[in-house]
């Protein structure tokens, strides 16, 4: 058995325990415990990282056995293998390194006197965070269970949803100290295969150093890629989203250590598609999407539109609210730019520190601070009333948005558009409308342009979704 592969362990079994001592700094956690295994006084090692390893399972399927095992002068490691350990996934190791990796992964190594090589019990039964509700993406309707920070339990949650034996589930290993545990999932026949080569290669080839989040990916994905400010890779810790990608032909990448799992291609689209729109009925679904889509819009233009109005053209508004605008105005010390830039920057500061606030505290904190800071400017005449309501209006409008990772550059832009309308008013906003709409008709992911998944792979529905039932009688009328 040994010499079908060269090994670099030594005959005997000190000089192995103390190079792990050596490799491992002398870790408390490294926990190395001999025995004698067999009546010939046969000295035996067990390697393992307490903590990573299910305790338990170990006494019960390796201790205990080796310990009862007293017939016989000597046993080899394949007589363990094939009848002490044979209800195991137990592989040999011949390489000192590779044994280091299979000890970090949580497996458990046995070696013995007299032989050049061990043996790697994979027990891995560290502690993890149950299955709960998910804490991002919120439903009325659908499935409660999301993604923990187990990539085991992440992949098996996606192949409840997809009992397909073309779902192939590939592993390796990215960042070089981290050696973070990435799965590509992708279905077979209906992925692009070039450009699931594409990703492997690059995850394979990958210069990275350290990849603790599933952010590191997109990094290491999109290195090509043109740098834009919109996502072009999708994350979420719902695993029907998940699967429902995959099934429509996207690649899913889990990595170990988050619950976020990121798919691609991705297309603007769907950052404004919510995981119950498949949950409801047809009619209220797409009812709710054009309410995102208007949303967005306010979002997006509000603030630079009343800029524009109050600022250079007064005449486009009605005699009567011009001039409840104007009495609102009044004593204001700032231009209207000046008055958004303040409230728009406080509210900003306000959301960030309800998300850092402890949660007891947070939500409560960030309404009341909303309530009394917009109260106290408008009696202390820094900003007018309708300010308030417009910057209060944009920022209920930015939560509709169903993807975090879309409401960030829509909230950076928003600036950009109250420079534009403060500067040049309408005619600077439309350019800028207008700029914005060529870009993102320019954005490709991986290959795919980025506004034309409603044209791509039959979808049809993404404004004006068609029930299941009438696309089966459209199709059998065709």
């Amino acid at each position: 058995m040994s010499g079908q592969q060269q090994s670099d362990f030594a005959a005997e079994l000190q000089p192995n325990i103390d190079r792990y001592r050596a490799a491992m700094g002398n870790s408390s956690d490294l926990i190395i415990r001999e025995a004698v295994i067999s009546a010939g006084h046969q000295q035996a090692a067990v390697v393992y990282l307490d903590g990573m390893v299910d305790n338990v399972q170990l006494q019960q399927s390796v201790i205990t056995p080796l310990l009862n095992r007293i017939q016989g002068e000597h046993i080899t490691l394949a007589e363990i293998k094939e009848s002490i350990l044979e209800s195991i996934d137990v592989k040999f190791i011949y390489s000192f390194r590779q044994s280091l990796d299979q000890l970090m992964d949580g497996s458990v190594l046995l070696l013995i006197n007299g032989h050049k090589l061990g043996l790697a019990i994979p027990l891995p039964g560290w502690e993890e965070r149950s299955i709960t509700e998910s804490q991002i993406q919120t439903v009325v309707r659908g499935p409660r269970d999301s993604f923990n920070e187990t990539m085991r339990t992440n992949t098996t949650l996606i192949r409840r949803r997809i009992k397909d034996p073309n779902l192939r589930v590939v592993s390796i290993k990215v960042g070089h100290p981290s050696k973070t545990d990435v799965t590509v999932v992708y279905l077979e026949g209906k992925a692009d295969a070039a450009l699931v080569q594409q990703m492997l290669d690059k995850l394979r080839n990958s210069k990275q150093h350290h990849v603790l989040e599933s952010e590191y990916l997109e990094e290491i994905l999109l290195a090509d890629q043109p740098k834009s400010i919109f996502p072009t890779i999708y994350n979420t810790d719902r695993p029907d989203s998940i699967a429902r990608a995959i099934m429509a032909g996207r690649i899913a990448f889990v990595t170990d250590n988050t619950p976020f799992v990121l798919f691609a291609p991705a297309f603007f689209t769907d950052f404004l598609a919510s995981a119950e729109d498949r949950s409801q009925s047809v009619v209220f679904s797409r009812l709710v999407l054009w309410l995102r889509y208007i949303s967005l819009c306010i979002c997006l233009l509000a603030p630079s539109v009343y800029i524009a109005l109050t600022t250079f053209h007064q005449d486009m508004l009605p005699t009567q609210l011009l001039l409840s605008l104007a009495a609102q105005r009044e004593g204001i010390p700032f231009p209207a730019f000046v008055e958004a830039l303040i409230m728009e920057i406080t509210f900003e500061i306000l959301r960030e520190a309800g998300i850092r606030m402890p949660r007891t505290v947070g939500q409560a904190m960030s309404i009341v601070g909303t309530i009394v800071v917009g109260q106290a400017a408008v009696e202390a005449t820094i900003v007018s009333a309708v300010m308030v309501i417009i910057v209060s209006i944009t920022a209920i409008s930015s939560f509709v948005i169903p993807a975090y990772s879309m409401s960030i550059p829509i909230r950076m832009i928003r600036f950009l558009f109250m420079g534009l309308a403060a500067s040049f008013g309408a005619y600077g906003l439309t350019i800028g409308v207008l700029l914005l709409i060529v870009h993102l008709c320019s954005l490709k992911s991986f290959g795919n342009p980025y506004t034309g998944s409603h044209a791509q792979n039959g979808k049809k529905d993404t404004l004006f979704r068609i029930s299941g039932l009438s696309l089966m009688n459209s199709q059998k009328r065709g």
